[in-house]
């Protein structure tokens, strides 16, 4: 660190941790459905819409990552995809009504997009 050079494994263990956080939020929805739907008393096609919100906003949000990218630089949309990855994940483990998980995990599906490609 003292020469300037950055210390690669550090780097190595944030961009792994942030791949697999959005790996495993992916699959952690999938495990949680029956819970959900009875904590919140949704039927079986309601529900699937957490699922369905998470899945398009990401796929949507996926390819203006490298454009933002080239706009604003990669770090700071790397720190803002954490961050609000981060507070939508808060947001959906306070989430009271079906409607609001589903926002919630839209918006972390769009923040999480860029944890891939970065």
């Amino acid at each position: 660190m003292k020469d300037g050079r950055v210390n690669r494994g550090l780097l190595v263990a944030s961009t792994m941790l942030a791949t697999m956080l959005y790996a495993i939020d992916t699959t952690i929805a999938n495990v949680a459905l029956p819970h959900i739907q009875g904590s919140l008393q949704a039927g079986p096609d309601q529900v699937l819409w957490v699922l369905t919100s998470y899945i398009v906003t990401s796929a949507i949000a996926t390819p203006l990552v490298g454009f933002i990218a080239l706009r604003i630089g990669e770090r700071p949309v790397l720190l803002m995809s954490v961050a609000g990855f981060t507070i939508a994940s808060m947001l959906c483990g306070i989430a009271t009504s079906l409607p609001e998980l589903v926002v919630f995990r839209a918006i972390q599906g769009a923040c999480g997009a860029a944890l891939i490609p970065l």
